[in-house]
């Protein structure tokens, strides 16, 4: 179902701030422990420039948007409301506003918003991110494989890419720039995998025919490819820097304990938001078990309140753990 329009507001036992496969997945499994969850979704997942996901059983090779679809298909049997709309605001009392003024609030939230990949900056980067400029080789190299094939290294696990990348084609040009220099057992394993490494600053991307043709140098030289792999940066949403108690790591995500706690009270996180690598399939399982552990917190704050009403003195104590059977 699919939250009115107006001014206004909700209380919510959860708010999944994120629509793409964690906070659909997270959505599922407590709107399934019968709980009143709210989706709020500003519609741009991390990896709509692909065409298709892959590696994710049953699904793979769907368009981006048509899995999350299908998510939202399998929600609407349960209480479990959907806004289109952007927080624009999270609270450390998690109340959570949004751009068209509606504020909501909920017992818990759970950040599942996902980041932003920057890519490099170089000229044609933005135009051709996802399509033919790209990261993952799982994602990615079985569509390109038998293709000449280019690394543009930023660090050393660059290197590492471009062996992996070097499966799955026989030419491998790894392009490092002035800040990047290989040690001397990195220029013998990529010499006796057969990766011809290029020294110069990547300027721009050739296309041709709309596609990839080369990555052209800032002294004029070209590197023919078909495809060009990278490490992007990465950028999480701006609100979640307002939130005292969520600290981020060295990739700038959320830092979290093995459930999904943030250090911010009753604040879940999950996805890409908290682990920039995690792949679709993964992050649904990581949204799984976030979901059973908050639901088991849910339910520890819905005895200790039965308690109190009935005058007993102190609450039974139980587990937020994982649940006890695998295949719930």
């Amino acid at each position: 179902m699919t939250y009115g329009s107006g001014a206004g507001s909700a209380h919510f036992d959860v708010i999944i701030i994120g629509g793409g496969i964690a906070g659909l997945t997270a959505a599922t499994v407590l709107g399934r422990a019968r709980r009143r969850v709210c989706v709020i979704d500003a519609g741009r997942p991390r990896n709509a420039p692909a065409d298709h996901v892959h590696g994710f059983p049953s699904r793979d090779g769907v368009p981006p948007r048509e899995l999350l679809r299908l998510c939202r298909v399998d929600l609407e049997r349960y209480d479990v409301d959907i806004i289109d709309a952007e927080a624009t605001a999270l609270t450390p009392d998690r109340r959570v506003e949004l751009a068209d003024g509606r504020v909501l609030h909920g017992r818990h939230v759970v950040v599942a918003t996902g980041l932003r990949d920057v890519p490099p900056e170089i000229t044609g980067a933005p135009e051709r991110w996802g399509r033919d400029l790209l990261q993952c080789p799982y994602c990615h190299g079985w569509e390109v494989a038998e293709r000449p094939l280019a690394v543009l290294a930023s660090g050393p696990s660059s290197v590492q890419q471009a062996f992996l990348v070097r499966t799955f084609s026989d030419e491998v040009t790894l392009i490092c720039g002035k800040d990047m220099e290989l040690t001397g057992d990195d220029a013998r394993a990529l010499a006796a995998m057969g990766i011809t490494v290029v020294h110069g600053t990547a300027a721009e991307l050739q296309v041709r025919d709309d596609a990839v043709a080369a990555v052209v140098l800032a002294d004029g030289r070209r590197v023919p490819c078909r495809a060009v792999f990278c490490e992007p940066g990465a950028a999480v949403d701006p609100l979640l820097a307002e939130v005292p108690g969520l600290s981020r790591d060295a990739d700038g995500c959320l830092e979290t304990d093995d459930a999904g706690r943030t250090g911010a009270d009753r604040i879940w996180a999950v996805g890409n938001v908290t682990d920039p690598s995690s792949q679709v399939v993964a992050a649904a399982g990581d949204a799984y078990r976030l979901a059973v552990a908050l639901n088991a917190e849910l339910l520890q704050e819905d005895v200790a309140a039965a308690v109190r009403t009935a005058g007993a003195e102190a609450p039974p104590q139980f587990s937020a753990g994982e649940p006890a059977a695998a295949n719930l």
